[in-house]
């Protein structure tokens, strides 16, 4: 096991820095330089030559690069040019949002996905498994976007049960509290977990019923136990290996992927927060949240190996 630990942590950290390095890269590939970009054609060679030195383009990209990563380990962002605020402080804000957000979309897609994925696979090929199929395959095609825009005509406009966008805070001192903040983020968590969790029904399904035809689990039958306690005590477990590794990377999809929905309801969370800085031409900001992005999808999927390992001892004795 700890040789297993071992090898994955070393590839979750050259990851990292493959993930660095290319956000790195990609911004120094930019025509001109980041000064030009950010301050546009009419910028004067006086204002170019005091941004340039505040963001230190007159150094070697190499220092640059070590400064920037070493700034990084040490929890040491540069300032905004749009906020005039350290990327670490505006950051931290925004994820007041897109965090609980994505847990309330990856919450709502595991329960809906698990009990439909298991209830479609109990019932193979009846009415119910044919039902939950075709539902899934609407969700799949129907783009979360446009469902968001979908549940804000009927629940805001229409039945105006909730406000059609915008959010008031955790904390009453900020107008709010912890139940307004979690009516906010309900219709923008729905219309991201229906794409999630229709695909995540369909693995669910397939996994049960390719356990369902191991042989230990015809042996489970012919000693007597029912269909559905040979589910719950055999299948299950076995059938969770692939449900997790999907449900790992829907997650940190789930991160990465509410630029739009943000934007839709008007979300003051890390979607919007990249949106306005590519407005804004803020490459400061759009490097470090990208590369926060990157982060979360390389973390998640070295968890996700960690516990496909404690799930599956095969692993952990091949050394995979």
């Amino acid at each position: 096991m700890l040789v297993f630990l071992a090898r994955r942590f070393a590839t979750f950290l050259i990851t990292l820095m493959v993930a660095s390095a290319v956000v790195f890269a990609v911004l120094e590939l930019l025509p001109g330089n980041a000064a030009e970009v950010i301050l546009g054609d009419t910028a004067t060679p006086e204002s170019l030559a005091v941004l340039q030195g505040k963001l230190g383009l007159d150094r070697p990209a190499p220092e640059r690069y070590a400064q920037w990563v070493g700034g990084l380990l040490r929890g040491e962002t540069a300032r905004s040019i749009s906020y005039d605020t350290p990327t670490a402080e505006l950051i931290a804000e925004r994820l007041q949002v897109t965090l609980p957000l994505a847990l309330l979309a990856m919450s709502l897609t595991l329960v809906l996905a698990l009990t439909l994925g298991i209830y479609a696979a109990s019932r193979h090929n009846g009415l119910g498994d044919v039902g939950v199929m075709a539902a899934s395959q609407v969700g799949i095609a129907i783009p979360n976007f446009w469902f968001a825009i979908l549940l804000i005509m009927l629940f805001a406009v229409k039945l105006q049960w909730v406000s059609a966008g915008g959010f008031p805070g955790w904390t009453e001192d900020d107008g709010g509290g912890p139940w307004e903040g979690l009516r906010a983020l309900l219709l923008p968590a729905i219309s991201l977990a229906v794409v999630q969790a229709a695909i995540l029904a369909r693995v669910t399904r397939s996994a049960v019923l390719d356990v369902m035809r191991e042989d230990f689990v015809r042996t489970a039958r012919a000693k007597g136990l029912s269909r559905r306690q040979a589910l719950w005590r055999h299948v299950l477990r076995n059938a969770m290996i692939p449900v997790l590794t999907v449900t790992g990377l829907q997650f940190a999809n789930l991160i990465t992927g509410t630029v739009v929905v943000e934007n839709v309801f008007v979300l003051p969370g890390i979607g919007r927060l990249v949106f306005q800085a590519i407005s804004n031409r803020d490459l400061i900001v759009v490097r470090d949240v990208v590369m926060l992005l990157a982060a979360v999808v390389v973390t998640v999927s070295f968890v996700v190996d960690v516990l496909y390992a404690l799930i599956d001892p095969r692993l952990r004795a091949a050394g995979a």
